[in-house]
């Protein structure tokens, strides 16, 4: 797919953008847009019905809602779906309805999804190492609902009399982090957005390794699989390596020694406070949710990414210490960044941001 931005007008590839407010969402935007991309991004609240921002048009538009889909991605090559309700509410309600949407504009349109895949699919039974064909066997709802999602999509790549296909491309990574990922783990488990880094949070058991991956580094393996599609399926799902955390410690430990070489104090580490998590869970629906999730904290999951390098030849991939520095400085949390009051997550020193999610889902 040409993605030339020396293209003349009316021929660059077209894409819609749902869930463009979020970390995921956002980041591919930003990435499309820079490779030459016009960039479609629907947000219920814009101000006005189409709008020119940030240099994406921006659509008004409720994701649940299909003849809103339908017309903003009319034209479009491409449907990225990085939209899922925030703080796992009513998940059982929206996620599905949602899919649904886009693949019937997908459909319609003859245009590429592209969804990023999670890790709740899958039980112990997939493990230790996971792999593009490990049975997805979920021992949640949340996972649950994410393996009919993926049918569902995998069932519009098959060929049927009465209905268009379309083609799907599914990017599967670990918990996320960037300068741009409020609601991650990272973010809001970790550390403080807005704040200077004192204590970093640890999630994992002791000795645990456990799975993370750069936001820009995601977003970027899927700009380049856009421009290898003629070479895909029509349903190709890939898993990034990204940052392997043998041990549990070494982010952490990246962490502080980003906040050293700000000229900040050493960290310390701290278990987080799982316990609060259970003892508040029967009364806090997103945190009843999150610890559903814990066991993807309490065993290894190192993801596989043969066939994404067998495809792109390498993983798009950003050293820790510089990745962990750029998530720092954006989320305020550096001496250089927080005591400045443009920083965009200032406001989250007195303001906190949602409740962490677990690995790789990023609400719009």
């Amino acid at each position: 797919m040409s993605n030339n931005p020396n293209n003349p007008i009316g021929s660059r590839p077209k894409v819609l953008v749902l869930g463009a407010t979020g970390g995921m969402g956002g980041e591919v935007a930003r990435q499309l847009r820079d490779q030459g991309w016009e960039v479609l991004a629907m947000h219920g609240n814009a101000a006005q019905a189409r709008e020119q921002r940030d240099g994406f048009t921006w659509v008004r538009g409720d994701a649940m809602i299909r003849p809103d889909v339908m017309g903003a991605s009319t034209g479009c090559q491409v449907i990225v779906h990085a939209v899922n309700p925030p703080g796992y509410r009513r998940w059982n309600e929206l996620v599905l309805p949602m899919i649904d949407n886009t693949i019937a504009a997908a459909r319609a349109h003859g245009a590429t999804l592209v969804l990023p895949g999670t890790v709740y699919n899958y039980r112990p039974d997939a493990f230790p190492v996971l792999h593009e064909d490990a049975p997805q066997h979920p021992r949640t709802r949340k996972g649950a609902l994410r393996v009919e999602l993926e049918r569902r999509l995998q069932q519009a790549t098959v060929p049927h009399p009465l209905e268009e296909t379309c083609r799907v491309i599914i990017v599967r990574a670990g918990d996320f982090f960037g300068p741009q990922a409020g609601n991650s783990w990272f973010a809001q488990g970790l550390v403080q957005p807005g704040r200077p880094v004192t204590t970093v949070k640890q999630p994992g058991a002791p000795g645990i390794g456990h799975q993370w991956s750069y936001l820009p580094d995601v977003a970027r393996a899927m700009v380049l699989l856009l421009e290898r599609l003629d070479d895909l399926p029509a349903l190709a799902r890939f898993h990034l390596a990204g940052h392997w955390d043998a041990d549990g410690t070494q982010m952490a430990a990246a962490i502080g020694r980003a906040v050293v070489a700000q000229g900040g104090k050493a960290s310390r580490v701290q278990a987080f406070g799982w316990w609060l998590v259970t003892l508040a869970s029967p009364f806090v629906t997103t945190l009843r949710e999150m610890r559903e999730m814990r066991y993807l904290w309490q065993q290894p999951v190192p993801m596989a990414n043969d066939q994404l390098r067998a495809v792109l030849g390498k993983q798009p991939h950003t050293p820790l210490d510089e990745a962990g520095q750029a998530t720092l400085q954006g989320l305020g949390c550096l001496p250089s960044s927080a005591d400045h009051s443009d920083s965009p997550h200032a406001a989250w020193a007195t303001t906190p941001p949602e409740t962490p999610q677990s690995p790789a889902r990023l609400p719009a």
